[in-house]
């Protein structure tokens, strides 16, 4: 159902069942799949996707140009998957051609709290929870089931791994690796996120495992990459070590620091 007062282009693709509310405007390249819900003052420019079961609250501003002196009015676009959540003012740029991708991801079941940002070519996985006013620059990354707390801004190339939950006012300057809890300024490794990884049925024994992995990589004394060999070198491949593993050695920035003993974080 389309409700008056609207700027729809007529060619926009508008999937059944969908409800955009009063005083938002749709542009010519626009997908939204059946089922969402497009709340009033939105704003949807070109060259967007929206998959199903979305719902996009007022004042988001989603396919914008890209803030990048680089971008040449170029056709890029953004994804967005099925059962998102885009609260107030949040905005999602398009992508640039030079970055080499021209795409802004975004996978499914996500939840993007009031006035965050996620810049161009970025990519967001499944599951994420940004919370209020985060800000990813261009070309971050960030894996499924993260959790970045409010106010917190990330570098442009960050990467946030899997099942990481950062602190809020974390400033993200450095790679974060998979399953940790991090927080503090500058930003450090605070444990494993327990109670994140529980909830998604991690067992004693997978925690236990990826506990003694950060010990060699955070305890041992040795060299990041060192550490990465004795890792491969102690523990048998697996899923968990595989990512760790692959996550540290594919790091462009580095990783996050260990904490020293008077740092605390809070799980």
């Amino acid at each position: 159902m389309i409700m008056a007062m609207n700027r729809i282009h007529p060619s926009a693709k508008i999937g059944s069942g969908v409800v955009v509310e009063d005083f938002t405007t749709i542009a010519e390249h626009v997908e939204i799949g059946e089922g969402s819900w497009i709340g009033p003052n939105v704003t949807i420019c070109d060259y967007v996707k929206i998959g199903k079961n979305c719902k996009v609250y007022p004042g988001a501003v989603v396919g914008g140009v890209p803030q990048d002196l680089k971008f040449k009015g170029e056709v890029t676009y953004v994804e967005i998957g099925d059962n998102v959540t885009i609260r107030e003012c949040v905005t999602i740029n398009r992508g640039t051609a030079a970055s080499g991708k021209g795409l802004t991801k975004v996978g499914n079941n996500c939840l993007f709290m009031a006035y965050v940002h996620i810049a161009h070519d970025c990519r967001v996985g499944d599951n994420v929870v940004l919370v209020n006013s985060v800000g990813l620059a261009g070309e971050s990354d960030v894996d499924d089931f993260a959790i970045i707390g409010g106010l917190s801004g990330a570098h442009q190339f960050s990467r946030i791994g899997a099942h990481v939950m950062l602190s809020g006012g974390s400033m993200i300057s450095k790679d974060v690796p998979p399953y940790i809890l991090a927080g503090h300024r500058p930003l450090v490794f605070g444990g494993l996120n327990l109670v994140g990884l529980r909830r998604r049925g991690f067992t004693t024994q997978q925690t236990d495992l990826i506990r003694e992995i950060y010990r060699v990589i955070y305890q041992s004394g040795l060299s990041t990459l060192d550490a990465c060999d004795k890792v491969e070198a102690a523990f048998p491949p697996c899923e968990e070590r595989d990512k760790i593993i692959n996550f540290i050695r594919s790091s462009k920035r580095g990783i996050i620091r260990a904490k020293t003993s008077d740092e605390h974080i809070d799980e």
